[in-house]
């Protein structure tokens, strides 16, 4: 029989291993929200790790359920657990760390996979193992709905998105005078974009608030006004400040979009600022893999470092070897892909004005941003839900049979933090697969593609289909590359081993958390 507080070493094990499947979440599902932002010139490895910081954190922290299932996806029932809370505390402790242990490994091989796939696998393998193979509901609302979503998340996704991109390519990207179109027709993006993300944002219903008992009329109006704000924000702002930047070519920092009215005119250049989106598709296109941030051979003992263009040898301080260190994860080239096969697929693909493209890259980071602080507060819960589990039994010995644990804020804090950490240390890794590895991105593909995951994610998830935010966004950039008009614009082989690693998810996890529990649960004991 067991009493509150006991197997504490349980539970400091258990907190343990749920942040390193936290840090897995980081380094391989954040890359969703964010890599199509990097591959495009949007943003830079560093600028993006900064942003998600702070987007999945608070959307973790604050929007993160204050409840979360005892085990994902209803695919075992707790009540089997009634009599031994201690055994769903074994099970819990291994099923993340079956899943930690395999969204790790992905990650290292560049193997974009469904965590929320592979914490439910882990918890299938335990289950079989406890209880065996009838204790697992493999019917559509169990098993079923999760092999499904393999092919249903990236279609829906890449139909959303293409629609999107064909709209911007054909409205704006192949008009004449396309730089004009794009500064008529952007403040109505600002309002569609932001109106139907608050949308969906609040009709979820935001946890400890009254959002999902507003009737859908209520809804809409809040949307359509937050929508309405920012297209005049677009409108008497951000457009004013795109027409001196771009046409003007005017000397202006991002800060004064707000104070542009009374910004007075600046010095003007002769050509466009080199900033990553204006030089992108010459960059990216040439197929180089040199690192243009950092055009530096390092030795491997890190004493002596070697410039392409001054090959004499410098010393690096202590200082550099510790910031080398600790920013290894963002100082990495994801964008430039050296692969002769690589280039085939970027030449396939269509190059619009520059200019242009550059318009877009705002309101790809609005993208990326809002999808990113939905990540925070939706996936947190697949390594935080486990841990509340086994700290509520642990401080009850009791097992909640309604399938519904309360998340204390520390463990959602530090979750969020550990999604951080697996972000700016091996985040990179899953950035260069979904990005420029796939097909060619710059602005208005990426903002394309991340909207219309974003949107396949929102939708689904209200009307409990299941669907995964890696697979939404596999798909959405693939139709993305299609909308080239060019089979070979996309890299099919790699969308190929992507599809292989969603298959290989749940019997691999499964299979390391059932052989983990086994071998806790069975072994041979003194204590008879």
């Amino acid at each position: 029989m067991m009493n509150p507080f006991d197997y504490t070493w349980m539970f400091g094990l258990t907190t343990a291993v749920a942040f390193m499947d936290a840090y897995g979440i980081g380094a391989n599902d954040v890359a969703n929200s964010f890599a199509t932002s990097v591959a495009s010139g949007s943003l830079s490895l560093g600028q993006a790790c900064i942003v998600a910081c702070f987007t999945e954190f608070l959307g973790a922290f604050l929007l993160g359920a204050n409840t979360a299932d005892t085990i994902k996806g209803g695919i075992l029932s707790v009540s089997r657990f009634a009599e031994t809370p201690e055994l769903l505390m074994l099970c819990m402790t291994c099923a993340l760390t079956g899943s930690a242990f395999w969204v790790i490994f992905a990650t290292s091989r560049g193997w974009p996979v469904s965590t929320t796939h592979s914490i439910v696998g882990a918890v299938i393998g335990v289950g079989i193992a406890a209880f065996g193979g009838n204790s697992i509901n493999w019917g559509w609302k169990g098993v079923g709905q999760i092999i499904c979503s393999w092919f249903l998340s990236p279609i829906l996704a890449g139909i959303i998105s293409a629609i999107i991109y064909s709209i911007t390519k054909y409205g704006i990207l192949r008009r004449k005078d396309s730089v004009k179109w794009a500064l008529r027709i952007i403040p109505a993006y600002f309002f569609f974009t932001t109106a139907i993300e608050a949308f969906y944002l609040i009709y979820k219903g935001a946890p400890g608030t009254k959002a999902s008992k507003m009737s859908v009329g209520a809804i809409v109006g809040i949307a359509f006004g937050i929508g309405a704000f920012f297209a005049l924000f677009a409108i008497f702002f951000f457009c004013p400040w795109l027409k001196r930047r771009v046409v003007g070519r005017e000397e202006l920092k991002w800060y004064h979009i707000f104070v542009i009215p009374f910004v007075g005119p600046r010095l003007s250049k002769t050509t466009m600022p080199e900033t990553d989106v204006a030089i992108h598709s010459e960059t990216i296109s040439s197929g180089s893999s040199d690192n243009k941030e950092f055009p530096t051979d390092t030795k491997e003992d890190g004493v002596v470092q070697t410039n392409e263009i001054d090959e004499s040898p410098k010393v690096i301080s202590i200082k550099d070897k510790i910031l080398n260190v600790l920013l290894h994860g963002v100082r990495k080239d994801v964008r430039n892909l050296g692969s002769s096969h690589v280039k085939s697929v970027h030449d396939a693909a269509e190059i619009y004005d520059s200019d242009v493209e550059y318009m877009f890259s705002f309101l790809q980071v609005i993208t990326a941003c809002m999808a990113s602080f939905a990540h925070g507060s939706n996936d947190v819960s697949n390594a935080v839900g486990p841990l509340s589990s086994v700290y509520q039994i642990w401080k009850t010995a009791e097992v909640d049979l309604t399938n519904k644990v309360p998340v204390p804020l520390w463990i959602l804090a530090y979750g969020g933090f550990a999604i951080d950490v697996g972000l700016a240390t091996y985040g990179y890794k899953i950035m260069r697969v979904l990005g420029n590895n796939i097909t060619l991105f710059t602005p208005t593909r990426g903002f394309s593609a991340e909207l219309g995951a974003a949107l396949t994610v929102l939708t689904c998830t209200k009307l409990g289909l299941p669907v995964s935010t890696t697979h939404c966004i596999t798909g959405a950039t693939a139709a993305v590359g299609l909308c080239n008009g060019k089979m070979s614009a996309v890299n099919w082989k790699m969308l190929a081993w992507c599809f292989f690693s969603w298959i290989l998810t749940l019997p691999v996890a499964g299979l390391g958390a059932g052989l983990l529990f086994s071998f806790a649960a069975y072994a041979p004991s003194i204590l008879g």
